[in-house]
């Protein structure tokens, strides 16, 4: 276990480039003094914005590249650049041990697929997962997954992105033993396809792991805070991201429209700032910034492309949490639990 994270970052990622890349690193590395970072993409854009920094001085190497993936570049097109450009000698340099994390915030299906291709999955795991904290009204966030990497899933695959989850929510969160749902369209045993019934049923049985199975969730309790992990296929659970996302915009988009209507409105703004910071913050997806490609044999964390400063190093945080925690042996002894037990021994296969 590292004590000392050391984060391959891709500078050259993300809408708005190095400048906002690193600032994150900055911020992050103020909070954690321990962090390195190993840093990829045109150093004669990095180092003026990296003079800008001082907490930065003593914590950073930078890899020289002027190739970057674009962010409408398909995946087979980036993965024949994978030597040269910033995102993929990031990930390189985790698959060489030369970093213990890799973060983008560039193209998500190029950093899928050359992710896969480096670093392989672990074994057990048919499909590498992606995942990412929701807020909600609990005491702590929650854990979902797949947020896009797999637009269709079968039952085996369910199973291992709760496994994966599970393992998320306990190194993240902190949580013992979370609980855990599937995304359907009821709540009810006899709802949802095949896949669902069954992969609920293999999880209602594996009591043996560090889990706590609570059946299926519709998409309007997710951030009610009655659960830690909801676990769906890509398709599903990128719809429900967005739409989260979506509303969540709609919501502070209406308050301000509403707050700013007549002057008794503006009065009962001033009135009501406090509070309505705390929503700010609290609907903010930079501050929920950091999804995880879960199931490889390396840790690599997707930035969101739009994320400010705050967003970055809040991604930077999490992938050193991972580190810490290693993650990646957890995911595994929980896999191999599974596979002992299940099918009585059967799933081994």
């Amino acid at each position: 276990m590292a004590v000392s994270p050391r984060i391959a970052i891709d500078a050259m990622g993300g809408d708005m480039g190095p400048a906002v890349m690193i600032a994150g690193m900055a911020r992050a590395r103020r909070k954690d003094r321990s962090l390195h970072f190993e840093v990829y993409g045109d150093e004669g854009v990095i180092g003026p914005e990296m003079a800008k920094h001082q907490p930065l001085a003593d914590a950073v190497a930078i890899h020289h590249t002027t190739d970057a993936i674009h962010a409408s570049e398909k995946p087979s097109q980036a993965i024949r650049r994978a030597k040269t450009t910033s995102m993929g000698l990031a990930i390189n340099a985790v698959k060489e041990g030369h970093a213990d994390a890799a973060l983008s915030g560039g193209n998500t299906g190029a950093l899928m697929a050359m992710s896969k291709l480096a670093l392989r999955t672990m074994p057990g795991i048919d499909r590498p997962a992606l995942a990412a904290l929701l807020p909600t009204l609990g005491a702590t966030d929650c854990v979902m997954l797949d947020l896009g990497a797999n637009t269709e899933c079968d039952a085996q695959n369910l199973v291992q992105f709760a496994v994966m989850g599970s393992a998320y929510s306990r190194t993240v969160l902190g949580i013992a033993k979370p609980r855990v749902k599937l995304l359907n369209i009821g709540t009810e045993e006899l709802k949802g396809t095949d896949e669902l019934k069954e992969a609920a049923a293999l999880l209602r049985d594996a009591d043996y792991l560090p889990l706590k199975f609570e059946g299926f969730t519709e998409g309007d309790r997710l951030s009610r805070g009655d659960l830690d992990v909801v676990v769906t296929d890509g398709f599903s659970g990128n719809i429900a991201l967005k739409t989260a996302e979506g509303t969540a915009r709609f919501v502070t988009d209406l308050l301000r429209r509403a707050f700013t209507s007549s002057l008794r409105s503006k009065a009962g703004f001033a009135l009501s700032k406090p509070a309505l910071n705390l929503l700010k913050v609290h609907l903010d997806p930079n501050n929920h910034n950091g999804a995880v490609f879960l199931g490889l044999n390396g840790l690599v964390v997707k930035s969101h492309g739009g994320a400010n400063y705050k967003g970055v190093a809040n991604a930077i945080g999490v992938a050193a949490s991972m580190v810490r925690n290693d993650i990646t042996r957890k995911i595994g002894d929980d896999l191999d639990n599974f596979r002992a037990h299940a099918f009585n021994g059967e799933a081994a296969e």
